[in-house]
């Protein structure tokens, strides 16, 4: 792709837009009333509808093929196609979207049947999801939670040498807005000898990114390092709600089950890689004495620009600042830059044991905290497992998440010399 910087749209609200300028154009699926589920591209304001673009003629050859992939009510079909259909899609929707294309009064002449504002529309999960890997990669939040519960070794031996992951469940996978409803589950408490049950008191929220798959693989055939970037659709914010009271007396010794099955919030708006490009960054080094990975996930190129700087955000909005007029609070601010695994390592190691993986399959990074106070993922670091509370400007405080809390997620990337894009917002409300 070419330098994209100096790029202008004709669809005014693109221009300085905080998540979506030109330079972005994720894509997502929406509906809005008399029409279906369908694929949109995100521009401004406004969702470009590719069923109408398709219809008016706007497209050709491998472009038009990847519309029609992509204009369906998922986007496995698109995902499938991989990099190259994509890359060419991106290419055609670039140049009919600037300022000065050619054109430009056809597309104007087509009105909100091609730019449907956003405000009208319904956001729905962008693709079916067939299995949905949740990772453990944020190297800090792993030392912040083992250290709570073992203060001298917080980090099992495996972790520098394994991408440390589990499988999440599809089914309860929910796109931005979806309430979410308190779980009920065994717990332990303090001091007693047998659990109890009923709901969870301890619910907390986990920062991450998912990763979206493209083209897969054919059982038994791993996915070697080099070639990994290539699998990968795009990117998305990922909330894995916690109950943390029903995980502490469950995982051991398979890990987490009824403490993360019940919800998990992924923003509707699918950024690919292209978008990204501008965003990489060489993996941070290795602290001295760590080991470094195995062969088969080693690649120098990966190493050099395998990362993403990826600006992450949390914040807060209980029910009575809502009532008072009080904006919400920001709880974390931290980075994808704190991922000790690159995203091709996480699919290289997937697949090396012959797992097949399939278009439309999700991945999460696992919670992406910082070093420091601020930076923390999830209230069971900012709290230190709930021994101090989070002091909100309403005079509320805050443990765990209370009902009517809502999370919120957002992302941006930004670099100088480049046009800033952001990710839009994953949200939910903690209902009961």
């Amino acid at each position: 792709m070419s330098s994209l910087e100096h790029l202008r749209s004709w669809v005014t609200s693109a221009n300085e837009h905080p998540d979506f300028p030109l330079q972005n154009l994720p894509f997502g699926v929406f509906s809005r009333p008399g029409l279906d589920k369908r694929g949109g591209v995100a521009v401004g304001d406004c969702i470009f509808d590719l069923q109408v673009a398709i219809e008016a003629n706007l497209f050709d050859g491998t472009s038009r093929v990847a519309a029609e992939a992509a204009s369906r009510g998922q986007l496995n079909d698109f995902f499938a196609l991989g990099a190259s259909p994509r890359q060419a899609l991106r290419r055609e929707l670039l140049k009919l979207l600037d300022e000065n294309s050619p054109q430009r009064e056809r597309l104007q002449a087509l009105g909100e049947t091609l730019l449907v504002p956003m405000r009208d529309c319904q956001m729905h999960l962008p693709a079916h999801v067939g299995d949905y890997t949740d990772f453990y990669v944020g190297i800090h939040h792993a030392m912040n939670v083992g250290k709570l519960f073992r203060p001298d070794n917080p980090l099992l031996p495996n972790y520098k040498y394994v991408p440390i992951a589990y499988h999440g469940r599809a089914s309860t996978l929910c796109v931005s807005g979806t309430p979410v409803k308190r779980p009920n589950g065994q717990t332990l408490a303090p001091g007693a000898d047998v659990p109890g049950f009923g709901p969870s008191k301890r619910l907390d929220y986990e920062l991450e990114v998912g990763v979206w798959m493209g083209q897969g693989n054919e059982a038994g055939e791993p996915i070697g390092i080099a070639d990994a970037s290539e699998h990968i659709a795009g990117f998305c914010l990922l909330n894995d709600w916690s109950a943390r009271d029903l995980q502490a007396w469950e995982y051991q010794p398979l890990g987490p089950f009824l403490s993360k099955s019940f919800a998990t919030s992924i923003s509707p708006w699918v950024v690919t890689a292209e978008a990204l490009a501008p965003f990489r960054a060489a993996q941070p080094k290795r602290p001295s004495g760590d080991p470094q990975p195995l062969d088969y996930l080693f690649d120098e190129q990966d190493q050099k620009q395998g990362a993403l700087d990826i600006e992450l955000e949390v914040l807060l909005l209980t029910a009575q600042m809502k009532e008072q007029g009080i904006a919400p609070q920001r709880l974390a601010l931290s980075n994808t830059l704190n991922m000790y695994w690159t995203v091709a390592q996480m699919v290289t190691h997937h697949s090396v044991n012959g797992c097949k993986l399939q278009a439309g399959d999700l991945f999460g990074t696992g919670t992406l905290s910082g070093p420091q106070a601020g930076q923390f993922g999830s209230l069971l670091e900012m709290t230190e497992g709930g021994k101090h509370a989070v002091e909100l400007p309403s005079g509320e405080t805050r443990k765990f998440l209370e009902a009517g809390d809502e999370v919120i997620l957002k992302a941006r990337c930004r670099r100088e010399g480049q046009v800033a894009i952001g990710f839009g917002e994953c949200r939910g409300v903690i209902v009961g």
